[in-house]
């Protein structure tokens, strides 16, 4: 005869409840000190850009003088400034743009370190290591070079196929060609840490279970949408998330390519906007209203990450 437990009584239910209670609030102690090092690292800057930006704040207030209270005027004009919600467009749309070329380049070479040989595997890691970890001013340089009018690679070679004239071409100086440049710069830059990140997913994906699809019936194609997908699709959308926060506040190369080429207002995006306004103009109030302003922005954007994990938790 099998014996069939008696359910725990009262005082046993309220003892277990507490004991799970606080397992489950172990976990947010042990986040306090990096809570505390994020408030101590980033308070101050925060605080002082979120006061700035209610101030006109030039270049006396750098020598000492006070600065004058203008509340929610900066953001005002900022607001009813058609430049500004122009640059925000483009820096949105550049960023979305290069996110997304960024996650499938990077996805299609995980894929391939996935199905790849040791030694295969071995080489585009290393080369991609190599790009990665290449200094900002150091890449910029060669693609400069690549991309130079006079004596440029690329030129070079597009001005070889027949019907099509590249010599002496300018990509600096037409905002849409410049923005390519820029983009295919970003890409170039970001791919290897999307790859490497996908391709970590993939190795968890179980080789059983893919093959077990396989003798299903389940085709390449299916086995993707159905299988590889929804087991690395936390990484993806964590992969995703930051390269938008990155592109939308990318800022080294569009500066580089401006003074290589043009620095008017139709090739800025919101890093070298910023820039402009504090170290350019020495409007360090609007500077700082900017700043929040994609603060706020980069927060909108990484709440629909931060609501799908609170989904998932709930589950």
């Amino acid at each position: 005869m099998t014996s069939v437990s008696a359910p725990p009584t009262a005082p046993e239910s309220v003892m277990l409840a507490t004991k799970k209670k606080r397992v489950q609030k172990v976990p947010l102690f042990l986040l306090i000190p990096s809570i505390v090092i994020l408030l101590v690292g980033m308070g101050y800057p925060l605080v002082w850009q979120l006061i700035t930006s209610m101030q006109k704040f030039g270049i006396k207030q750098q020598f000492g003088a006070p600065a004058d209270f203008v509340w929610f005027d900066n953001y005002i004009a900022l607001a009813s400034d058609p430049l500004t919600w122009a640059i925000v467009a483009r820096s949105l749309a550049f960023c979305v743009v290069t996110a997304a070329i960024t996650i499938i380049i990077g996805g299609l070479l995980a894929v391939l370190m996935k199905a790849a040989g040791r030694i295969g595997r071995l080489i585009l890691q290393v080369s991609l290591l190599l790009a990665w970890s290449m200094p900002i001013v150091a890449a910029m340089t060669v693609w400069i070079w690549l991309f130079d009018r006079r004596r440029g690679v690329v030129n070079y070679l597009l001005d070889m196929i027949p019907g099509v004239h590249m010599n002496r071409f300018d990509w600096l100086e037409n905002p849409l060609t410049f923005f390519m440049v820029a983009c295919i710069i970003v890409v170039w830059m970001s791919v290897p840490f999307v790859a490497f990140s996908i391709y970590a997913g993939l190795t968890q994906v179980s080789d059983e279970v893919l093959e077990a699809s396989q003798l299903d019936g389940a085709t390449g194609w299916q086995r993707l949408r159905f299988i590889i997908l929804p087991m690395i699709r936390p990484v993806l959308m964590i992969v995703l998330l930051l390269q938008l926060i990155w592109d939308l506040r990318v800022f080294a190369q569009i500066k580089v390519l401006q003074d290589t080429g043009s620095s008017a207002s139709e090739f800025d995006l919101l890093g070298t906007y910023i820039y402009k306004l504090g170290t350019g103009a020495q409007d360090f109030g609007m500077a700082s209203a900017v700043s929040v302003f994609v603060l706020l922005l980069t927060i909108a954007i990484s709440w629909f990450y931060v609501r799908s994990l609170l989904k998932e938790d709930e589950n």
